[in-house]
């Protein structure tokens, strides 16, 4: 099953609404199952009644919205984005640094949330701006301490994203977050696929394009900490809740590794595909001017 979130942008549109992809159509929750939650983390958190009535909508045989007539949003806001870095072997070694021994973990704020096919901002306050293809993990259940054989059990579903980076600002200091968390640096999506119809997570191509040109090519059978580890480890430390992200890391083949660095440049567009989930893309144009407000 893949859970989309989308609005028409049209006038009299009720605003952002949850729908399934059949085909290449959405079918529109708010209408066919108009008493489900309209936002992702507490459809999933409503656990197996919720689940019963996407299964009937999804083989129902009401028709659908042409995708071509929607706009696709990030399928949700996350209460906690985390992200780990240096977590492919050979992206470790293209940075000249020893493996990790333990999940190297920070955080992406929210704000940095961008949809699956919406521009990333490159900074005006630096041109070192990266790209990083991942698999993202959706929590879908509240916990705590969870052994790795039940961790299979909190993961609602897969997306493909984006961990955007400013590299200068990203190298400041030991801690990673600022130069992860500008606006717009954390595309995600296109949908979230169930876990159901993921069999094995840690079996999926991904590749990264910019322009057309492949730029990363891995597997994620290459994680040093799996999806299952990180849901392990981080679960040792804190609550996670539904609809919270981690973005597992990302392959060899970033901008920052090649010499000279070739960093995103406006007007270039990157596209991230993984197999079995989807595809997102996202052009890079200069931060407008509207960005600097005091509300």
């Amino acid at each position: 099953m893949r859970i989309a979130r989308f609005e028409l942008g049209i006038a009299g549109d009720p605003g952002p609404r949850l729908g399934l992809l059949r085909d290449d159509t959405l079918l529109d929750l708010s209408v066919l199952a108009p008493n489900l939650p309209r936002d992702l983390p507490t459809l999933l958190a409503a656990g197996s009644p919720a689940r019963e009535r996407l299964d009937a909508v999804a083989t129902s045989k009401a028709s659908g919205i042409a995708t071509d007539d929607a706009r696709l949003l990030a399928p949700l806001r996350p209460g906690k984005c985390l992200a780990i870095g240096l977590n492919y072997r050979d992206h470790a070694l293209e940075m000249g640094t020893p493996l990790p021994r333990h999940p190297i973990v920070f955080t992406k704020q929210v704000t940095a949330i961008q949809a699956p096919f919406g521009p990333l901002h490159l900074p005006r306050v630096s041109d070192q701006l990266d790209f990083e293809g991942e698999l993202v993990c959706v929590i879908g259940r509240h916990c705590r301490h969870v052994p790795r054989d039940r961790a299979v059990d909190v993961i609602a579903g897969y997306c493909v994203g984006n961990d955007v980076s400013v590299r200068d600002w990203q190298m400041r200091t030991s801690q990673f977050t600022l130069g992860k968390s500008f606006d717009t640096h954390a595309p995600f999506g296109p949908w979230l696929v169930t876990a159901d119809e993921v069999p094995d997570p840690h079996s999926l191509e991904l590749a990264t394009w910019v322009n057309g040109e492949l730029r990363q090519s891995s597997n994620t059978s290459q994680l040093i900490f799996d999806c299952f580890d990180l849901v392990t480890h981080l679960s040792q430390a804190f609550t996670l809740e539904p609809g919270d992200l981690i973005f597992t890391g990302t392959p060899a083949g970033v901008g920052a590794a090649d010499s000279p660095p070739r960093y995103l440049r406006a007007g270039e567009r990157v596209r991230v595909e993984i197999q079995g989930i989807g595809a997102i893309e996202n052009p890079v144009i200069p931060e407008p001017d509207s960005t600097a407000f005091i509300d």
